[in-house]
């Protein structure tokens, strides 16, 4: 008679970007053995990115992201991330593991393992359960360049105040700004046990 399936443990993590101030962050539950395939999605929803660059995990040097075929990810020996589940990487509480968006901007993130949750059936998955701070705006030129754009929009006497306004001011109208109850409604089209890269809608360039 087969064996029942194990159901996995539960990972809090919490999701920061790295030099925000304020703080950034998302307190996420999710199941340990999740792909890091799926773990971008989440990532990705939780925050309020559009998904539209590239990204990589990186745990102490070993590089995880989509299977590209050229040279130049050859050369960086990065593994297909949708071949590791989080709890391969993170074993015990205070592991930390780094997620990079948009190579360009180069928005970082840092993963901690704060807690690890008995199975609970009934607790739906992905979850967000807290979180601070609104999502900056893609392409703005990084943490520096929001925070820069976020100055001029609460000072009129700034130098870059109008093009703030012009460019930003819908995006970044309050940077405090957090919806639980929308972050949780998108990170409920997602699907746990499944690698999801192919499968959710992609807004790559």
């Amino acid at each position: 008679m087969p064996r029942p399936k194990q159901i996995p443990n539960i990972y809090q993590l919490k999701i920061s970007l790295k030099e925000a101030k304020p703080p950034i962050w998302r307190r996420v539950l999710v199941n340990a053995d999740i792909p890091l395939s799926d773990l971008h999605w989440v990532i990705q929803l939780s925050m309020g990115w559009t998904n539209s660059h590239m990204h990589q995990f990186n745990h102490h040097g070993r590089l995880f992201g989509e299977p590209m075929n050229d040279i130049y990810c050859d050369d960086l020996k990065t593994e297909n991330e949708a071949d590791t589940q989080l709890s391969q990487l993170l074993t015990t509480e205070k592991d930390r593991l780094g997620y990079e968006y948009d190579f360009g901007d180069s928005w970082s993130h840092a993963i901690s393992l704060e807690k690890i949750l008995p199975p609970n059936p009934e607790q739906p998955l992905p979850y967000c359960i807290k979180g601070k701070g609104a999502c900056p705006p893609e392409d703005c030129g990084g943490i520096w360049g929001y925070m820069n754009w976020v100055e001029a929009l609460n000072d009129p006497e700034h130098e870059d105040h109008e093009d703030a306004v012009e460019y930003y001011g819908d995006e970044i109208s309050d940077p405090d700004h957090f919806d639980l109850k929308v972050t949780n409604k998108a990170l409920k089209t997602l699907k746990t046990h499944q690698i999801l890269s192919s499968n959710m809608p992609s807004m790559m360039a």
